[in-house]
């Protein structure tokens, strides 16, 4: 069985943990007092008027005059998530997280020292409830992508448990929005032809739901409607990519958000490739926009590489110019693949610009290790 244990409002959750003032109010994580930049979390309080994470701030402080604007600290979250981590080490090394604040943990084979996974699932949620005084929800399941709806289904503090008899009887009722990648375009398709709840997607015609959102699409939302999920837990050590993406609760057009997410985005990738000592050779952009159309693009460099200027500069310049976007963009990814535990790089007579690249990396992950993301930010040779 899977668990997929996310914390609830995380970034947001630990400023009010924190801060007892923020209690009860509003709190938006990230951005800047005069506006700009893009929501990183959102209280519950502040979910109440509509705001959610990746929200450009401006849009946020119009939904709520009384909204709290607080800096991002990464260093306490990082700390505070690699605390949370040592809690699920404690039942399965078969960890996977996906972020900071969620995870995958497979614990099938942890059944004779800890029990069931639901017995598992809930010491879990409560350690982090009586250690770190912060709540998770938690979802049980036979798969990742159930056990990731089942975590979503009773937010805050929630404990859903899908059992391998009633994974129909769970999903069944559920809006077709509750399967990943299913945004307001493509489920106002789907409408068209009558599917709005995941029972109406299970039960039709596959040629008519190729038709309707593409062949590839159309597949794999088939088999998620019948629950059906093959992929592996995999451990960050053993990941054969490190990627990240995110999906935007409402579809953003504004290129300079896009390139600023898409930023944000390689500077975590390259930061878990350099703490885990790995060095990638493909780069790959992807993008999905409001038709449901995904859209990815890869790149081959010729020196595996962990450097943040050089991933950065492959999807400014390399990836973003080949993809055409003529419709507001539902989520964004990069990812890095072909791994490799060291640099393997042709010996060249001059490699000043490696060595000031990798320097900058060094003293930027230290510092925001330290004092968090607000404490530094790149220039304008990544952002020109």
């Amino acid at each position: 069985m899977i668990l997929h244990i996310d914390m609830d409002a995380f970034y947001a959750s630990v400023e009010q943990r924190d801060d007892p003032a923020l209690r009860g109010k509003p709190v938006v994580v990230g951005g800047t007092a005069t506006g700009r930049g893009v929501v990183a979390a959102a209280s519950y309080e502040a979910r109440k008027f509509g705001i959610y994470s990746a929200m450009p701030m401006r849009a946020a402080v119009q939904r709520c005059a009384d909204l709290v604007m607080v800096r991002t600290r990464m260093d306490v979250y990082a700390e505070i998530s690699r605390r949370i981590r040592e809690i699920f080490h404690r039942y399965t090394p078969l960890v996977e997280p996906l972020s900071l604040d969620e995870a995958f943990l497979d614990v099938t084979g942890s059944r004779a020292l800890f029990g069931t996974a639901v017995e598992i699932g809930r010491e879990i949620q409560k350690a982090i409830d009586d250690e770190l005084c912060l709540h998770a929800s938690v979802g049980v399941a036979p798969n990742k992508f159930l056990a990731k709806v089942a975590s979503g289904h009773a937010k805050p503090r929630g404990f859903t448990v899908v059992d391998p008899d009633d994974v129909h009887a769970f999903l069944d009722p559920l809006p077709i929005t509750k399967i990943w990648g299913v945004g307001k375009r493509a489920e106002q398709r789907l409408g068209q032809i009558g599917i709005y709840r995941v029972a109406q997607l299970r039960h039709v015609d596959l040629d008519l739901l190729s038709q309707t959102i593409g062949s590839g699409s159309a597949n794999h939302l088939h088999a998620l409607a019948w629950g059906r999920d093959h992929r592996a837990v995999v451990p960050d050590r053993e990941a054969k990519s490190i990627s990240h993406e995110t999906t935007f609760h409402s579809d953003i057009s504004d290129k300079e958000v896009l390139q600023a997410i898409l930023l944000r985005l390689t500077e975590q990738v390259g930061r878990r490739l350099r703490r885990h000592g790995r060095y990638g050779s493909t780069v790959t952009l992807k993008v999905r926009l409001s038709d449901f159309q995904t859209i990815a693009r890869s790149a081959t460099l010729k020196t595996p590489t962990n450097s943040t200027k050089e991933l950065w500069e492959t999807i400014r310049d390399g990836l973003l110019p080949r993809i055409r976007i003529d419709q507001p963009v539902r989520l964004v990814g990069m990812g890095v693949s072909s791994l490799a535990s060291t640099r393997t790089r042709q010996m060249e007579l001059f490699d000043d610009d490696h060595h000031r690249d990798t320097e900058v990396d060094k003293t930027t992950d230290s510092i925001l290790d330290r004092f968090g993301k607000g404490a530094i930010r790149r220039g304008t040779t990544l952002e020109s």
